[in-house]
């Protein structure tokens, strides 16, 4: 009997049809785009023309991670409706990304938002009391970030803004000051057609700030406690809000401590063009420090190119990695 003739024959193990690989990508180009306005638990609150719609992380984008601010492409059911469910298939290409680290021990960033272009620095001038080296800290990571910041000095019926802005116009930093019931169109006017995020310490009256400007938007707040004068934290997640004026405001949560150990030494001199040029004459190796041998930026400032009080303000913003 011939092979052929076997009656086994034919009744191997089928082998196994692999789909076929290709370099074609689905294209969602055609899709709505929306914004990330909160996160919570793998859901995601997008903003679509004015409504909200819950949506799930696809597969497509499973190996990155998605924040509030980011702009993404949405599959499915974008009515906003009750119960309605869409599908995140494309996180569309980042502006900025505003990083933290839990402190400076910490190597593992921790992204805060995305595609925001402005930073207000929430201080209170008392109660609880301002933190240099905190705002010079979340300076550095602004500027890393190619974020502009702002100095938003809150509580001013209560101590004088004096000192933080002889500390801080010298870099050229935007300074507002504000207190309770105050006229905040100077604010509202930095604020107009930007995305601007809200960060500073637990407890400078962010949210009371964020409730002014925008009535509705309810953020819980909470007063300092007597005990150790902190600042308690109220909002627990990044809320996107959009202002009645146009632009939107990202909420963070109040934070005790900022680690910038994300940020490398002496990056932060390219968003001071004047300084940048200076140093271009520095010895190799030169960090600008004080005392810093044949330093050109203590050159400038001795044949007076240089403002003595830019140079220590923005030495003491260097000292925020040491």
């Amino acid at each position: 009997m011939s092979i052929h003739e076997d009656d086994h024959t034919g009744f191997d193990r089928p082998r196994k049809r692999s789909r076929p690989r290709t370099k074609e990508r689905p294209d969602y180009s055609g899709l709505p785009v929306a914004r990330v306005v909160s996160v919570d638990r793998g859901r995601y609150r997008c903003l679509l023309d004015g409504s909200g719609v819950t949506a799930v992380r696809g597969r497509l984008i499973a190996r990155k991670g998605i924040v509030v601010g980011d702009r993404v492409r949405l599959d499915g059911d974008t009515s906003g409706d009750g119960g309605t469910l869409a599908r995140i298939v494309e996180v569309l290409e980042r502006t900025t990304m505003l990083r933290r680290s839990a402190d400076d021990a910490d190597t593992f960033e921790r992204p805060i938002v995305a595609n925001a272009d402005q930073l207000f620095i929430v201080t209170a001038l008392a109660d609880p009391p301002p933190r240099m080296g905190m705002i010079d800290r979340i300076l550095v990571a602004a500027y890393d970030a190619g974020i502009s910041p702002v100095l938003c000095l809150t509580k001013a019926d209560l101590a004088s803004p004096d000192e933080l802005r002889e500390a801080y116009e010298p870099l050229g930093v935007p300074i507002l000051v504000t207190e309770p019931e105050a006229d905040l169109t100077e604010v509202v006017e930095s604020l107009t057609d930007r995305v601007t995020v809200f960060v500073g310490h637990s407890g400078v009256g962010k949210s009371t700030l964020v409730n002014r400007l925008i009535p509705d938007a309810h953020r819980a707040t909470a007063e300092v406690s007597e005990l150790t004068g902190k600042g308690r934290h109220t909002s627990t997640s990044a809320v996107a809000m959009e202002l009645p004026g146009g632009g939107w405001i990202i909420d963070t949560p109040g934070v005790r401590s900022f680690g910038i150990s994300h940020v490398r030494t002496g990056s932060i001199l390219g968003a001071f063009p004047d300084l940048a040029e200076y140093a271009e004459d520095c010895p190799r190796g030169c960090h600008h420090e004080t005392g810093a041998i044949e330093c050109a930026l203590d050159d400038a400032v001795a044949d007076g190119r240089l403002a003595p009080e830019r140079l220590a303000s923005f030495r003491r913003m260097e000292r925020a990695f040491s």
